[in-house]
């Protein structure tokens, strides 16, 4: 490999047909708007460039896009089943008492009814503690600044899940 040459991992997904590109960045966030943006400045000549890519598209996403994206995450303490990707992120619960998932519950429904949709948090790396004392502190939010909130928290966890589609052997 040359300095000049494509690193492997963005050279893999810029070699994808755009119809499993696009289904592997809808998997990542379901933002049809932010998958496109990044479809559309395909090749990246490096990881970092396709992160910057993605935080450009990130802030250009309506509040209907956000919705999208937030459709795609399940509440926290509630993996979706069989998606490992889900079960990985929200780790920090996994060991949770039976007292803090029935609390954590009732914080997402609570926020749920405020807000209109999940409690959105970049959960890798957090406990379950760490999530409960989030979702309690944001509650107090008005809409405006959630919806700030959610778009960084987004950023974060694409960000993740690009950089695991683009350094995986």
């Amino acid at each position: 490999m040359t300095s000049t040459s494509t690193p492997p991992g963005p050279a893999r997904f810029n070699g994808l047909e755009e119809s499993t590109a696009r289904a592997v960045l809808l998997e990542a966030c379901a933002a049809t708007a932010w998958a496109d943006r990044l479809l559309a400045a395909r090749p990246y000549a490096t990881a970092d460039a396709l992160y910057a890519a993605s935080d450009t598209a990130m802030a250009g996403l309506t509040a209907a896009d956000l919705a999208e994206a937030m459709a795609g995450h399940p509440p926290i303490g509630r993996p979706k089943p069989g998606d490992p990707t889900s079960a990985r992120e929200q780790r920090g619960m996994a060991g949770a008492s039976d007292a803090l998932r029935a609390e954590m519950l009732e914080l997402n429904l609570a926020y749920q009814e405020k807000f209109g949709h999940v409690f959105l948090i970049c959960a890798t790396g957090r406990t379950g503690e760490q999530m409960r004392d989030a979702v309690k502190e944001r509650l107090g939010n008005t809409p405006e600044r959630e919806r700030e909130i959610v778009r960084t928290e987004l950023g974060k966890i694409n960000r993740i899940r690009l950089a695991r589609l683009v350094e995986e052997d």
